[in-house]
């Protein structure tokens, strides 16, 4: 093959235009997943410089691991509660903010903005706010939702993790939301309403089928954050209390770097890996097959 030639010339900009993506994405996402795939059959402290070969004995031992069992179940739990309420609180702020509303753009940016705090900066926020805010408020209103212990117990807790979820991601499914809704042909809005279709007839015969490809990524991006859940949750609650809600990611962090067993924290991580694709590629899978076209 001629460098000079058309297949030639088509390789070298391939190369330098994916090549040094590629070569960073290989140094900081492939390279240390196929070394935790490594360390996962080890049990390397993370500190020592010799590392011992145990085998399947870390993936055998993780089943019976209390720590991770529980950090699964919240995360599910958690997972299936913040997805539910996200969606529909973005689906409607997008019907809400598609109509035309005087300073429809001002609140679409105001629902945005959560989306581009930290989640370390929010989780301290909301700590703030749950601690010190809803008492004050408490204190001055009378209302015993702000006088609850929202950090303070299992139950609480849970919600409080929900809120400050619901709150970062709603903004930025809103938008994917709008973008399907407004792609919608208005013909057939228009002729839906001939029809004598109106209200939430006509947003579940053709919004909600046309807007589905929104529906698809929304999904996905909303399931696979809140199994991904860690720094807005480690600010916030560190766990607590008594690890009530402690996230597989934070149990898989805990177990690596706190409580120095890499190789159980690596086998941790490979096995949510594959429990969180294989759950995102149904999701895709199924919600497809729901898809219209206009």
């Amino acid at each position: 093959m001629q460098m000079g030639g058309p297949k030639g010339n088509q390789w070298l900009q391939q190369l330098v235009f994916v090549g040094p993506a590629f070569i960073f994405f290989s140094i900081i996402v492939l390279i240390p997943f196929f070394f935790g795939i490594y360390y996962s059959f080890t049990s390397w402290n993370g500190i020592s410089t010799t590392v011992e070969w145990v085998g399947w004995d870390n993936f055998k031992r993780l089943f019976s691991d209390r720590h991770f069992v529980n950090a699964f179940l919240f995360t599910v739990k958690f997972m299936i509660v913040t997805v539910i309420i996200t969606n529909t609180i973005a689906f409607l702020l997008a019907l809400l903010l598609t109509r035309a509303l005087k300073l429809r753009n001002l609140y679409r940016t105001v629902y945005f903005l959560p989306n581009v705090i930290g989640g370390l900066l929010l989780g301290y926020i909301f700590q703030f706010i749950f601690t010190r805010g809803f008492p004050a408020l408490g204190e001055l209103t009378g209302i015993g939702l702000f006088q609850l212990p929202w950090l303070g117990t299992a139950g609480t807790g849970f919600w409080a993790v929900v809120i400050i979820s619901v709150w970062q991601m709603a903004g930025y499914m809103m938008v994917i939301y709008i973008a399907g809704i407004i792609s919608i042909p208005k013909e057939l809005l228009e002729a839906g309403k001939i029809d004598g279709a109106s209200g939430w007839s006509l947003i579940r015969r053709i919004v909600v089928p046309l807007v589905m490809p929104s529906v698809t990524v929304c999904l996905f991006l909303t399931i696979s954050n809140c199994f991904k859940a860690f720094d807005q949750i480690l600010s916030l609650t560190g766990g607590g209390p008594f690890k009530s809600t402690e996230t597989v990611a934070l149990d898989i962090y805990f177990e690596a770097f706190t409580r120095n067993h890499f190789g159980l924290g690596s086998a941790k991580a490979i096995v949510f890996f594959i429990i969180v694709a294989a759950v995102t590629m149904v999701q895709v899978a199924l919600t497809k097959r729901r898809e219209v076209e206009a």
